[in-house]
C-alpha cells in the first residue's frame, strides 16, 4: 500500500470512530459544515484525504485535536481493538420478574448481574412476564431497564409496587380526583384503578428508561 492511500485510510478510519463516538453523521457533516455528500463519503470511505483547513474544521466541529484525525491510533488499546471500537459497560443490578399483566410478588431478591452500555442510565433491570405492554414493543421475557425514582409524570412507563406486588404500567396521577390509573398497552387488559386509601398501597420505584430483548 503506498504512503497516499495509507493516509486515506488511516483518515478514513479515524473519521469513522469520531463520528460514531460523537453521535454524528455523514448527513450531519454536510448539512452543518456545508460540504457536498459525496466529499464526506469520500473521506469516510478512504477515497479521498481532505485539506488540512477542511481537517481543522471537522476537528473544530467535532471538538477534537488535528491529530485525532490524521494520526494512526491502531496501536492505541484505549480506543481499538483490532478495529472494533470499545464500548464502555457497566454492570446492573437483575433484580428478578414486573408483571406485564396481573401484578406479581415483589421479588427483590439480587438473582445476577446484566452488562450494558453506559449510554443507558439505569440502577437496576428486571425480566418483564406477561403481554400487557405490547402495543409499547415491551413483550414477555424483554428485560425492562429501570431509573430509581418515587415520581414519574403521566404517561410514563412505570414500575409500581402494589402491597409487594410489582406491575409495569404507564402511570397517571390525578390529584384533583385523588386517583392513580395504572394503564396497560394492550386492550384485552382493563385499566388499575386506585383512589382513596388504596393510594396507601401505591409505591412508584422507578421509571422504565429502556428495554431490550433476547438478553438472557
Amino acid at each position: 500500500m503506498d504512503s497516499k492511500q495509507k493516509q486515506k485510510d488511516i483518515f478514513s478510519k479515524n473519521l469513522k470512530y469520531q463520528l460514531n463516538i460523537h453521535k454524528k453523521t455523514q448527513a450531519d457533516i454536510v448539512n452543518d459544515l456545508n460540504i457536498t455528500s459525496s466529499t464526506v463519503s469520500d473521506w469516510v470511505n478512504g477515497k479521498k484525504y481532505p485539506r488540512m483547513d477542511k481537517v481543522q474544521i471537522l476537528a473544530d466541529y467535532l471538538g477534537i485535536l488535528k491529530s485525532d484525525l490524521v494520526e494512526d491510533k491502531s496501536n492505541d488499546d484505549s480506543d481499538y481493538i483490532n478495529n472494533i471500537y470499545k464500548i464502555d459497560k457497566i454492570k446492573l443490578p437483575f433484580l428478578g420478574s414486573v408483571a406485564c399483566g396481573e401484578p406479581i410478588y415483589a421479588d427483590e431478591n439480587r438473582e445476577s448481574y446484566i452488562m450494558v452500555g453506559t449510554d443507558i442510565h439505569a440502577d437496576f433491570c428486571l425480566q418483564c412476564k406477561g403481554d400487557s405492554m405490547i402495543n409499547a414493543r415491551i413483550h414477555d421475557g424483554d428485560i425492562v431497564f429501570v431509573r430509581k425514582q418515587d415520581i414519574v409524570n403521566n404517561g410514563e412507563i412505570a414500575v409500581v409496587i402494589i402491597d409487594d406486588e410489582a406491575t409495569l404500567k404507564r402511570f397517571y396521577y390525578y390529584k384533583e380526583q385523588n386517583m392513580v390509573i395504572l394503564r396497560p398497552e394492550n386492550n384485552k387488559y382493563q385499566d388499575i384503578v386506585l383512589t382513596g386509601e388504596e393510594l396507601e398501597k401505591v409505591k412508584v420505584i422507578g421509571k422504565a428508561v429502556a428495554f431490550q430483548s433476547d438478553v438472557i
